[in-house]
């Protein structure tokens, strides 16, 4: 597991707010918040292509690369898996593919203290988004 400094910024600084919230309903309601900041994504992206399996509630990832840094944006139809889609974003989008590839999700999401309140199915889900954003990286770089 890398060490905080190895982490981008954004994501330690994720890490730093999450840490100030001592009790679950308070890490539950800045998720949920969280996923009310993403903007929506058109009826045209909730498609079967961008739809993510292995989500009990209804999620998808629309991915765009220029070349140089893979961007993600995602939606979901349950509130609080809108905000595990805020997360996952701003853990991975926008960074190189190599970089995507090398993020140790699981480490992060322990340092959120997130992982043990969720649901299996939330669990799985969260697993399943990461696990496509981590294909396209791989896609992309091939």
């Amino acid at each position: 597991m890398p060490n905080d400094h190895a982490l981008p910024e954004n994501v330690q600084s994720m890490i730093d707010d999450f840490s100030f919230l001592t009790d679950w309903e308070d890490r539950y309601t800045h998720v949920i918040d969280m996923g009310r900041q993403l903007p929506p994504l058109t009826a045209a992206e909730r498609n079967p292509a961008t739809k993510v399996n292995g989500c009990v509630s209804q999620v998808w990832l629309v991915s765009e690369f220029d070349k140089e840094k893979l961007r993600f944006r995602g939606d979901s139809d349950a509130h609080i898996v809108k905000g595990l889609v805020a997360v996952a974003l701003e853990i991975f989008s926008g960074r190189a593919p190599r970089e995507i590839l090398a993020l140790d999700a699981e480490a992060i999401l322990a340092k959120l203290d997130l992982s043990e309140h969720l649901s299996p199915q939330r669990s799985n889900g969260l697993k399943a988004m990461i696990a496509r954003i981590k294909s396209e990286a791989e896609r992309v770089s091939a």
